[in-house]
This record gives structure tokens, C-alpha cells and sequence, in this order.
């Protein structure tokens, strides 16, 4: 449990202690899922543009504290189909935030489980606890495909999957300052992204959403955007001008009017939502929306 959490700056701040520690919680299966956590050297951290740490707003954060993290979370649901590809469903934090306290304060693990896809939800550490949406190590060429690698090898090792199991359907997703690992993996990660789901998420990069996008007519991108983000609404709205100027379709729905249906018809889909910032990922459970709904995960089938 946490004890505290605040809002600073459109962001989650948890501060206090966990009253459960995570190596206990990793060390046991229940009957919906299986947790593994292990170390890659190819996820964003350590990375040379943060030996010496980061400094905003006059605070500086120290490389020990938030650039030196190289975790990786993997969510496996007990009845994933083992053989064939491995479809991952990949989520990335906002500032101010870990793989845990988003995991926990966002209820992913929840929304995955509930949403029955045979997948497995990856959680890649990144700027732990820190204001930054650099992507590091992972906005470099080729790095997540071998990040991917890792992943797979780990499931192996674990016997999880089956010996030399390729990855199947990726899907991307985050939140707020994600954005831009998001695009850069899009862009440079060396590995095909089958779907993107953004929420409140798109502050800049949109370049490299929109040629993700123009690569394949069956690739399926989600804009979920609040006037609360800090200008994710003014950027929203110059993407889809931009889409428009390209004689690129999409659909723009408000949050009250959307449904399975919506998401299903939409390749390009913008959703307007008029609550806060931290408020679209589970009040209601729009990432369990959108997975169920997704265009290539499948359902799990015990």
C-alpha cells in the first residue's frame, strides 16, 4: 500500500513506503497471473546523457536515485497459449512516477487481467521518480528489439514459453511524459508496432506518430486527450490537422459517447475526455477498453 500520493504539476507524486515488498509479491503465482521481474541492459537506464543526473525546475535529480534503474516487470497471465509468437503489450509511466507505483496507481495489472488477451503486459523501468520524458538507452537504434530479445529469453529461461518463441503483435501504451519513448521506439526501436495508445499523452513528436501511421494502413493509434495535460489538447488538434492535410482518416469522439463499437471502427482515433489529467486510465478502465477492443491482441482461452 502507499501512503501517501499527491498531485504536483498535472503529475502523480507517491510518497511514504510500500507496505508490501515487491520481492515477496514476485515470488508467488495466483490463479490469474505469474510476476517475474529481472535486469536488462537495454532498457533506458543507465545511460551517458544522465551520468551526472537532471536538473528542473532549480531541483536537481541525482543518476543513483533516478537514472540507474535498469527493471523490467513482466505480467503473464495463467492461461497464455505458450506456443506459437508472444504478443507484449508494452506500458510506460509518466513523471514523478516507477514501473511499480504506475502499475499499482493506474491499476494496469488490474485492466490487463480484466481484459483477458492473450498477452504478456511488460512494465520497462525509465526516469524513476523524476520529471523527465527522456527515453535514454531506448531512443537509440535497435535497442528495444533487443530489449525484446531480453524478454524472451527471460520467459525461456523461466519456462514460460517455448525454446526460440519469436514476439508476435506489439502494442505501446502510456501515460503523460511517455510520449516520447513512444515515438522514438516507433521510430528508431528496430522491431514492428502493430498498435499505440497515448493518454494525454501527446506533447510533441508527432512527426513520428504520423509516419508510424502512414507505414501500414492496418496500424492502429489512440490519442487520448484532456484541456488539463499542460497542451496535449493544442497538440491533439494540430495532429489531426496534420492528418487532414495528409488526406489521412480519423475519428474524433467524446469520452461520454465512446464504446466497443467506436474503437473497433476507428483506425485513428482521438478522444476528447473533459477530466483531469490522471483521471482517464482507470476511472472507468479505459486501457481494459481499448485492450479488449484491440485490433490484433487475442482473447485468452483457458
Amino acid at each position: 500500500m502507499i501512503t501517501a500520493i499527491r498531485i504536483f504539476k498535472n503529475k502523480v507524486v507517491v510518497t511514504g513506503t510500500f507496505l508490501i515488498l515487491w520481492q515477496a509479491v514476485l515470488s508467488q503465482k495466483d490463479q490469474q497471473v505469474q510476476v517475474l521481474r529481472f535486469n536488462s541492459n537495454n532498457t533506458s537506464f543507465p545511460d551517458s546523457a544522465r551520468g551526472s543526473g537532471y536538473t528542473y525546475d532549480s531541483i536537481s535529480y541525482r543518476a543513483s536515485e533516478h537514472y540507474n534503474d535498469n527493471s523490467v516487470l513482466l505480467i503473464i497471465p495463467a492461461h497464455l497459449k505458450r506456443k506459437g509468437k508472444i504478443d507484449l503489450i508494452f506500458w510506460f509511466h509518466g513523471w514523478h512516477n516507477n514501473i511499480d507505483t504506475a502499475l499499482k496507481f493506474y491499476e494496469i495489472e488490474k485492466q490487463f487481467i480484466a481484459s483477458k488477451r492473450n498477452a504478456i503486459l511488460v512494465l520497462a523501468e525509465t526516469a524513476k521518480n523524476a520529471p523527465d520524458s527522456y527515453g535514454g538507452k531506448l531512443e537509440r537504434p535497435g535497442v528495444f528489439k533487443a530489449l525484446v530479445t531480453d524478454i524472451l529469453a527471460k520467459l525461456e529461461a523461466q519456462g514460460i514459453v517455448k525454446p526460440k518463441s519469436e514476439p508476435g503483435n506489439i502494442v505501446l501504451a502510456g501515460h503523460s511524459g511517455a510520449y516520447r519513448i513512444i515515438a522514438f521506439i516507433l521510430e528508431k526501436g528496430g522491431t514492428p508496432v502493430e498498435e499505440v495508445y497515448l493518454f494525454d499523452a501527446l506533447y510533441s513528436q508527432t512527426d513520428k506518430f504520423i509516419s508510424w501511421i502512414q507505414q501500414n494502413k492496418e496500424h492502429h493509434f489512440v490519442n487520448w486527450y484532456t484541456n488539463h495535460g499542460g497542451g496535449t489538447d493544442e497538440m491533439s488538434i494540430k495532429m489531426m490537422q496534420q492528418l487532414g492535410d495528409d488526406s489521412l482518416s480519423y475519428s474524433l469522439i467524446e469520452e461520454p459517447s465512446l464504446n466497443s463499437a467506436n474503437v473497433k471502427a476507428s483506425r485513428i482515433l482521438f478522444v476528447h475526455s473533459m477530466r483531469e489529467h490522471n483521471d482517464i486510465i482507470n476511472q472507468p478502465d479505459n486501457l481494459e477498453l481499448l485492450l479488449e477492443n484491440s485490433f490484433v491482441l487475442r482473447p485468452l482461452v483457458k
